[in-house]
């Protein structure tokens, strides 16, 4: 694809193309789908939050053997310990639903949540991973040293003015401004200031960011192809992130239920939920939404209440069961493609932008 759409955060990361991958924690997030994005001229980032350390050294040489582009990793910065203050309570809750699913009930103990994230960033620092990117937060000073003093790039995720002026002030390299309308956890640092999420779409957060800082600003929210990427870079953007294009890439870990309900749905099909993991994010209204929702209960504080419902997304994943998974989206879903490579979604975009911004008739 001899394309030239370069921004000055290209030259800075060393891509071809303004693309990041998102840093999807979980399942949907493999080393085949980062390498094949940084393969394709943008930023694979693998979603590494969940991993354990040594599982994210594993991934990271996979990574390797299939690319010698650039890549980064993702991890999240605030894992406040477990509060088991109402755990009975919840628990009785999700018993009805593993009764449903025809599972064990929970054991009559606390939840204990791993806190692996030192060990997780000591990795990225010993296999010197070209890029760290955050959510939740900033990495905290020690760690933004340590990685500064490696020459890693540091990006954080962000959803207001005040949260990206704060990014730049600790260092960070660029942002990504995560507009409203972005699939899984909302970025916001304070959920206590924000109990669901800083919710400002795309359309009106990146230009108020770009204009209030002097780092590159990379738009995510919504963006699924080269329309979506010519409309950040004229919003002041120097790029974009993508998560739910590539969801259903055919290098994605997205379980097969997963895939269908995404293609099956539409604008209105998401919502903001803290039922699954206590945090809120955007995904597919189903089953497990409604009924704990109607249940009155509040969810636990993450990541209790996501280590709490694990047993039930696992067991709905291996049952392909998509009304009690975390089916994480963005409102663009009807614009997802199935059975396209991750490569030819990156060209996909890039063709289709570099068209719209060459075409003058626009212009009188």
């Amino acid at each position: 694809m001899n394309i030239t759409l370069q921004t000055a955060l290209c030259e800075q990361f060393g891509i071809k193309y303004p693309l990041f991958l998102a840093g999807m924690a979980g399942g949907p997030s493999t080393p085949e789908l980062t390498a094949a994005v940084s393969e394709a001229g943008g930023l694979g980032i693998l979603g590494a939050a969940y991993m354990k350390p040594e599982d994210i050294r594993s991934a990271v040489h996979r990574i390797r053997e299939l690319t010698a582009a650039p890549f980064g990793v993702n991890l999240f910065v605030a894992q406040p310990g477990d509060d088991n203050s109402r755990i009975q309570e919840v628990q009785n809750e999700l018993n009805k639903i593993r009764n449903q699913l025809g599972i064990p009930n929970a054991a009559e103990n606390d939840v204990q949540t791993p806190n692996w994230f030192e060990k997780q960033f000591e990795v990225l620092l010993e296999e010197k991973v070209p890029v760290i990117s955050t959510a939740f937060g900033v990495l905290p000073a020690s760690f933004m040293d340590a990685a500064r003093t490696s020459g890693l790039k540091v990006i954080a995720m962000v959803t207001t003015v005040r949260e990206a002026l704060l990014a730049e002030e600790l260092g960070c390299d660029a942002i990504v401004a995560q507009g409203s309308e972005a699939g899984g956890h909302r970025g916001t640092f304070a959920i206590d200031a924000h109990t669901m999420g800083a919710n400002i779409g795309t359309m009106a957060l990146v230009p108020q960011i770009v204009d209030q800082v002097t780092i590159p600003v990379i738009a995510a929210g919504g963006i699924m192809d080269g329309r979506g990427l010519a409309a950040a870079l004229v919003l002041g953007a120097q790029g974009v992130q993508m998560g739910t294009r590539f969801l259903t890439a055919v290098e994605s870990g997205t379980n097969p239920a997963y895939r269908q309900a995404l293609l099956a749905s539409d604008e209105e099909s998401t919502v903001l939920t803290k039922a699954f993991s206590g945090r809120p994010a955007r995904g597919i209204h189903n089953m497990f939404i409604r009924q704990w929702e109607a249940s009155g209960v509040d969810p636990l504080a993450f990541p209790t209440q996501n280590s709490a419902t694990r047993d039930i997304r696992n067991e709905a994943g291996k049952r392909q069961q998509a009304e009690y998974l975390s089916l994480w989206a963005g409102q663009g879903t009807r614009m997802l493609t199935a059975d396209y490579t991750a490569g030819q979604i990156v060209e996909e975009i890039i063709l289709q932008a570099a068209a719209f911004m060459n075409e003058s008739h626009y212009i009188k």
